[in-house]
């Protein structure tokens, strides 16, 4: 690995650094973790704790977690300012009553996205070791005006997993190996890797994701966590390393739906209440659900938590149209493959051409070229070099591949879908279990239902379902283009009437 984790000096670290112990608060012990938001406010608010040992907590978590002990590889680089931040939340909080629920709260950013904190923006990749920003992405600056805590940067799949045709989730050459804090040997899946295993292990309050296609929802649902992918464009990417700019989404990933919904609403500059006012737990009553069997039995395992995941939903309400199908799976696959080549060549010489002058790759023919010459990296560069070979955004294949999914995809796929069985949204199970990681042999997927949502550019969202032998499965739901209300009230509702989540033993294998 490249980076040593800019590590705040231990004597400030003053509270315990044992795994699931309670913090020494202003009145006593109190226990900090799977706390979200609100919970933590009204701490605050009765002076039983301050921003400041909040912030400490968290630290002292990813020391003994991340750096020690079971070594995570979930954070990157920490802010040498957080604690002060932390401490001037303090200060200030008396002087304003009115706060919103992120006021303090420390939060993890993927890092492939930028922020003016002293911390690089690598997406993973030793070229861009030097990538410091001068400002904030439009995403961190509306996380900060909201009083935000900007903890850290969190480990990815290099380049968003766009780099390899054989690579491991939650491997980069700058981060090493995240692992999932469920069973330890086994993948956390990718690429927000690190923003899922640091927000389930309890080494920050909520983070920020991405996701082109399964990024977000794909490690939630292996970290039994809510991970919200929006509609693609409405939060910005603005200051975010580029994959695809026809499908990448920056969102949340929480421990609970409410906080995803609180999350959104600072992410999209929406006015307060957007979308909390939708955290209904009959929110299921009288939803029609759609079950789409072609983009659901893809693992036994799955199928068969799934099947009484629809059992929860029919007994809270909720009318099954089940047996639908999705049509052109395989074209619009191939499509979205297409697409993404010609985007990622297009976006990220955008990018690179704009980097700092000490950031000395400024495209994509030089990353290649900068890549070949570094010692050690585990896999190939294979999906660089076919992005490489590809023609501009006017190419005949890239308009035919982008028509395709605006007629397949959207107009004659989900949207048809929703009108023809006037559904709410859709349901599938998010994912299979996770697979054990193989830095030699690459992934083994067991199945995801994310490509649909993905390819249109809709908003999806993933609870927690169950568990089968300690490893979180997740069931998502989606629907058309700006439905993300109507999601986050669904998933409440399932999550609400389920409560599934647990947390992490770091369990070593269940293979044993």
């Amino acid at each position: 690995m490249l980076f040593k984790k800019r590590l705040v000096s231990l004597s400030l670290l003053t509270v315990s650094m044992l795994f699931n112990a309670p913090i020494q608060a202003n009145s006593g012990v109190i226990n900090l973790e799977e706390l979200g938001f609100a919970q933590l406010q009204q701490l605050v608010e009765e002076k039983k704790i301050s921003y400041q040992q909040i912030t400490q907590f968290y630290l002292s978590r990813i020391v003994e977690l991340d750096d020690r002990g079971p070594t995570l590889n979930a954070i990157i680089s920490l802010n040498e300012q957080a604690l002060d931040i932390a401490k001037q939340r303090d200060a200030l909080r008396g002087a304003n009553d009115a706060h919103n629920l992120l006021y303090g709260m420390p939060i993890v950013l993927k890092d492939n996205i930028e922020s003016a904190d002293n911390m690089p923006t690598t997406a993973g990749a030793i070229a861009l070791a030097n990538n410091y920003a001068q400002k904030d992405a439009l995403l961190v600056e509306r996380l900060k005006q909201a009083g935000a805590i900007i903890l850290g940067k969190a480990n990815l799949s290099e380049w968003a997993n766009f780099k390899s045709t054989q690579s491991s989730s939650g491997w980069s050459d700058v981060g090493g190996q995240t692992k999932n804090p469920y069973v330890l040997n086994r993948t956390p899946c990718g690429s927000s890797s690190g923003s899922a295993v640091a927000v389930a292990a309890n080494l920050a309050v909520a983070a920020i994701g991405t996701e082109t296609d399964g990024s977000i929802t794909c490690p939630a649902a292996h970290n039994a966590l809510v991970g919200l992918k929006p509609t693609v464009g409405l939060v910005s990417v603005n200051g975010v390393v580029p994959l695809s700019h026809s499908q990448d989404a920056p969102g949340p990933m929480t421990r609970s739906v409410q906080d995803a919904a609180v999350l959104l609403e600072v992410l999209t500059g929406s006015e307060p209440n957007r979308y909390q006012k939708f955290l209904n737990k009959k929110g299921l009553n009288n939803k029609r659900i759609g079950v789409v069997r072609n983009i659901s039995e893809f693992n036994p395992i799955a199928s068969q938590a799934f099947a009484k995941a629809l059992e929860v939903l029919s007994n809270e309400g909720a009318m099954l149209v089940d047996n639908l199908v999705l049509n052109d799976q395989e074209a619009l696959s191939q499509a979205e493959f297409d697409i993404l080549l010609y985007d990622f060549k297009h976006d990220i010489n955008q990018y690179l051409a704009n980097t700092p002058k000490q950031v000395k790759v400024k495209s994509l023919a030089e990353l290649i070229k900068f890549n070949k010459a570094l010692p050690n990296s585990y896999f190939n560069q294979g999906l660089l070099e076919m992005a490489e070979q590809k023609g501009s955004l006017q190419s005949e294949s890239y308009i035919a591949a982008k028509k395709l999914v605006a007629e397949k995809a959207r107009l004659k796929g989900i949207d048809a879908l929703l009108a023809e069985h006037k559904l709410d949204a859709i349901v599938a199970p998010t994912n299979g279990p996770a697979w054990v990681i193989d830095t030699l042999n690459g992934d083994q997927f067991t199945g995801a239902s994310s490509s649909p949502a993905a390819i249109a550019g809709y908003p999806s969202i993933t609870v927690p379902m169950s568990f089968y032998r300690e490893l979180p499965l997740g069931i998502s739901f989606f629907s058309g283009a700006h439905q993300e209300a109507k999601l986050i009230e669904i998933g409440y509702a399932f999550e609400q009437a389920t409560r599934v989540r647990k947390s992490p033993q770091l369990i070593f294998s269940i293979d044993e």
